[in-house]
């Protein structure tokens, strides 16, 4: 029985789904996340899997990873001590930022420090001009002494951003080759790899992002295999990333940064290919879990996908609290309402839910594990819309008189309501908040939900969909089987995909096509030359490119397709239709008399998504204990 291992690692429980190659047959799997050691939740959650579907290990040929390992290292600050070199007169641009405030009411908004300390911020001799050419060469005397006082201040990592780097890398590759050289074995990222686009205080944030947690995502993606070793599990591992496509363990130590939304992007894929699989041209994802809950839109049978990120947010739900990382991922709305939401009464009487999360431990007060906490699933219990005998497949036991008095404690008296009352009201709540941050999604986008079906999934997606559903007045409702574990069957429909990007300023109607031909042949060939590395046949590669375009004058651009083969005048009318369909469904009205540039060039190469799919035929095994 050939098969294949999805596992997406969640904030409370680790969802596992294992595939039979052969008839499709599915089975699904749950344990409690172990948040402390989350390798040891995966081992034990397939070791389970395997046992209750009755599967060799020898036959699983390939396990799909997805991790929020690096998000809650850079939340958390637990990553390397990391140093940045940067161009001479720059070492604080990381900190002053974009002099943006993320609320301009609050007189004492603190934005996230950066994750480089000024005193390891050390600058180096030498200039790039916009255009590439060298103002100032590298002093390589004065780079090697540099770069041992951070050996001799005990950095861990060593993040390089100079001016202009996305045109030119020469200097940021030689710099990279003395630290190599005078550091071995301290891991370097330059922007130019990481993120070559314009913009330099995004390509520094992302840039040192990543380093900072190439160490962690090193030893325990080494400490993964080494178990999945142990289990004799002879297939390949593979990790998703943000943008909904996988990549081999070797990519992902040297760009940990774009694994941040892995496991939200997987939920994406898998309602992406149900809609494909149904005919659909367009769904809303709802993926609700334990600790928060996510809407995505799907258009055209495609999740839409943003080039930047947020994370570590000093205020969780405010955009422009955090540190902005420049990667390709799929686009989605994230709310602090989870099965483990914490209910509670403020300061002036108001009932609140979220975004504190009990999280898996110590977990909502009927899970009996030290939590004393009214939470979304308490609420849940004592409505009815749990079954405490069969909670996890049956093999965890809900206590309903734990969580009577935790709500009782906390909501119902200091309200004044019964227990039933006030359980309602914090379903109710939780339901409310989550359709207002999905219809505002929606509007920022330019869609109307309305005529979105949709996709509810998660451990708790399916119990507060229809509630969603009616504020949104959306026309129905899909739920899958093994709703629970969704994420994990994503995985496993993702396709090997890797993405590049090219920074040239070009006016549409005065553009040089052969610079733009050479441009995106480069990121094919370098996408096609990866994709065979890892075993994928030429004529099963596929490749999407897009533009990033505005009019000029302006200082922010629109993603819009660009044709495929080979480009010329006869692309512009393509190119412009693209551009002003997308920026008109944003926006509702075109400048007139204006050009179009583009700024950046993005290509997209993946290999073919795996035939997984989820049928009424197919079989859903119970979930496993831990």
């Amino acid at each position: 029985m050939p098969a294949r291992i999805g596992v997406d690692i969640g904030g409370t429980f680790t969802d596992l789904v294992l595939v039979d190659e052969r008839t499709g047959a599915l089975r699904v799997g749950k344990v409690l996340t172990t948040a402390k050691d989350p390798a040891h939740g995966v081992e034990q959650g397939i070791h389970a899997l395997l046992d209750d579907g009755r599967v060799a290990a020898r036959d699983v040929h390939a396990t799909v990873h997805g991790t929020t390992l690096a998000t809650n290292a850079l939340i958390e600050r637990k990553g390397a001590r990391t140093a940045l070199l940067t161009t001479a007169g720059f070492r604080d641009a990381l900190e002053i930022r974009r002099e943006g405030r993320y609320d301009m009411y609050d007189l004492f908004i603190d934005p996230p420090a950066p994750l480089v300390p000024r005193h390891l911020r050390r600058e180096v001799d030498e200039r790039l001009l916009a255009d590439g050419t060298a103002l100032r060469h590298l002093d390589e005397a004065g780079a090697r002494r540099v770069i041992a006082g951070l050996v001799a201040d005990g950095v861990e990592a060593i993040a390089i951003c100079l001016l202009h780097a996305y045109v030119n890398p020469a200097h940021e590759r030689r710099l990279a080759e003395l630290a190599a050289e005078i550091a071995p074995g301290i891991p370097v990222s330059c922007s130019s790899d990481v993120v070559p686009e314009i913009r330099e205080y995004e390509r520094a944030s992302t840039t040192t992002a990543n380093v900072y947690v190439v160490p962690l995502m090193a030893r325990y993606l080494e400490d993964l295999e080494r178990r999945l070793t142990e289990l004799d599990i002879p297939g390949q591992l593979y990790i998703m990333q943000s943008s909904g496509g996988i990549v081999l363990p070797r990519e992902a130590r040297r760009f940990p940064i774009r694994l941040v939304e892995s496991g939200p992007a997987a939920g994406a894929i898998a309602a992406a290919r149900a809609a494909r699989d149904r005919g659909e041209s367009r769904l809303l994802s709802f993926d609700m879990g334990g600790t928060t809950a996510k809407a995505c839109v799907i258009d055209d049978g495609a999740p839409l996908v943003a080039r930047e990120f947020e994370v570590a947010r000093a205020d969780r739900f405010k955009k422009g609290s955090g540190m902005p990382v420049r990667v390709p991922v799929i686009e989605m709305i994230e709310i602090g309402a989870g099965g483990g939401s914490i209910a509670r009464v403020d300061r002036m009487g108001l009932l609140k839910v979220g975004p504190d999360s009990a999280g898996a431990d110590p977990g909502p007060a009927c899970y009996n594990l030290g939590g004393r906490l009214p939470t979304v699933t308490d609420a849940d219990l004592l409505l009815g819309y749990l079954d405490a005998e069969f909670f996890l497949g049956g093999r965890m036991r809900l206590d309903r008189e734990a969580a009577r008095r935790a709500i009782e404690e906390h909501v119902a008296s200091p309200l004044g309501l019964d227990v039933i009352a006030a359980a309602w009201g914090i379903h109710r709540v939780v339901n409310e908040n989550m359709a207002a941050a999905a219809r505002i999604h929606g509007i920022e986008r330019g869609r109307d939900l309305r005529s979105y079906p949709l996709f509810a999934f998660g451990g708790a997606g399916p119990v507060h969909c229809w509630q969603v559903a009616r504020v949104l007045r959306v026309p129905r409702i899909l739920l899958p089987f093994g709703a629970g574990a969704i994420s994990a069957y994503g995985l496993l429909s993702a396709p090997l995909a890797f993405d590049f990007v090219r920074t040239h300023r070009e006016r549409l109607d005065t553009a040089d096509w052969a610079t733009l031909n050479r441009l995106f042949a480069e990121m094919e060939s370098e996408g096609r030359a990866l994709l065979a590395r890892a075993g994928v046949r030429e004529t099963d590669v596929r490749v999407a490119r897009v533009a990033e375009m505005r009019y000029l004058g302006q200082g922010h651009e629109v993603e819009a397709a660009v044709p495929a083969g080979a480009l010329s005048t006869a692309s512009l009318d393509a190119m412009t239709s693209s551009f002003e369909s997308a920026y008109r469904a944003l926006y509702h009205r075109l400048p007139q008399g204006v050009p179009i540039e583009a700024l950046n060039w993005r290509v997209t190469v993946a290999g073919p998504a795996p035939d997984v799919r989820l049928s009424g035929a197919t079989r859903i095994g119970g979930a496993v204990g831990g």
